[in-house]
């Protein structure tokens, strides 16, 4: 390896973090995120000769980058969250099995963001962390592709129109189209109120009421106490089963006849995934170790927890700088 490319190495290196938040908006899993991340900068290593400057780095990185997940969003559906795989499930029915064969978002690791919160620049319509907030996820993969792609570039990285047309070889024209049809999809699905601005609402003291009374609650196995926490019409799902219920009575049912029956006992450790609310949850298991199950992200309306999503990967803690056990 010569100078240059080890100079050249090294600028590449920064710009992994953001590259990888880029392909986990277009792919909606941090494992394919990674993949297509690791895809990317080998391309543009192997490209170091082609790239003469015309445009900056970044922008040339995140051509890539695109590119390499518009192919793989090519070879396989769009993930999703169960809510928007099928109807609502009978809380006093078996929780079905994990699905293989459906592709589900993923959480993502807020410590992957870095600590900068605010947009990635003046032309930048949405914050970082709200922009990978688990309902802003779920609405960008129900975009076409070259839609998804074009208002992820425009609107959560800050890039112009002209930009954005030479990254993907089109015209100016097209992407404004892409973009309008895009917004038209996105604002239909998105909340009235973002993650992001309920968390500033509510203030560091008040959100951590809310998380130690959920914690207390599931190491009690404490029901009535969980009732108390939820909207009218919250919801929960435990992908990678497709089963999730709807309604405070269809939650706390399902709750009362599953995990919170007495006969399990539950650790839970606050961290944030997704620009929210979250725990690493552990079960005690036969020998006596409190062992990962999931991570629950939790999102609030006002001051209630509107869904909970709990993401059943007994890997997935590790994932989120949690311990190995409870």
């Amino acid at each position: 390896m010569n100078g240059g490319e080890h100079t050249f190495g090294e600028q590449l290196e920064p710009h992994r973090r953001e590259l990888q938040a880029h392909c986990y908006r277009m792919l909606g899993s941090v494992q394919d995120a990674e993949d297509a991340v690791q895809e990317a900068l080998l391309k543009a290593w192997r490209g170091l000769e082609g790239f003469e400057g015309r445009s900056s780095l970044r922008s040339w990185l995140y051509a890539i980058a695109t590119n390499v997940c518009l192919r793989m969003i090519e070879r396989r559906p769009a993930r999703v969250l169960p809510i928007d795989y099928g109807p609502a499930s009978d809380p006093h029915a078996p929780v079905g099995p994990a699905l293989a064969e459906s592709g589900w978002i993923e959480p993502y690791p807020d410590a992957l963001l870095g600590p900068d919160e605010g947009a990635a620049g003046p032309e930048a319509r949405y914050e970082q962390r709200e922009a990978i907030e688990l309902a802003f996820i779920a609405a960008l993969q129900r975009l076409p592709a070259r839609q998804r792609a074009v208002l992820i570039l425009r609107e959560v990285l800050g890039f112009s129109g002209a930009e954005i047309a030479e990254q993907l070889e089109a015209t100016p024209a097209s992407v404004y189209s892409l973009l309008q049809r895009a917004h038209a999809t996105l604002d239909e699905r998105l909340p009235e109120r973002s993650q992001q601005a309920t968390l500033r609402s509510l203030g560091n003291e008040r959100l951590g009421e809310i998380v130690n009374r959920y914690v207390e609650a599931w190491s009690r196995s404490d029901v009535d106490a969980i009732v108390q926490l939820l909207t009218e019409d919250a919801t929960l799902a435990m992908p990678p089963a497709a089963t999730w219920w709807r309604g405070r009575d269809a939650v706390v049912a399902g709750l009362a006849r599953g995990p919170l029956d007495g006969a399990r006992s539950w650790r839970l450790v606050p961290t944030s995934a997704s620009g929210q609310l979250a725990m690493g949850a552990y079960r005690l298991d036969a020998s006596g170790v409190y062992v990962p199950y999931s991570v629950k992200v939790l999102t609030l309306r006002g001051h209630l927890i509107d869904q909970i999503t709990s993401f059943r990967d007994p890997s997935a803690p590790q994932r989120f700088g949690l311990p190995a056990r409870g």
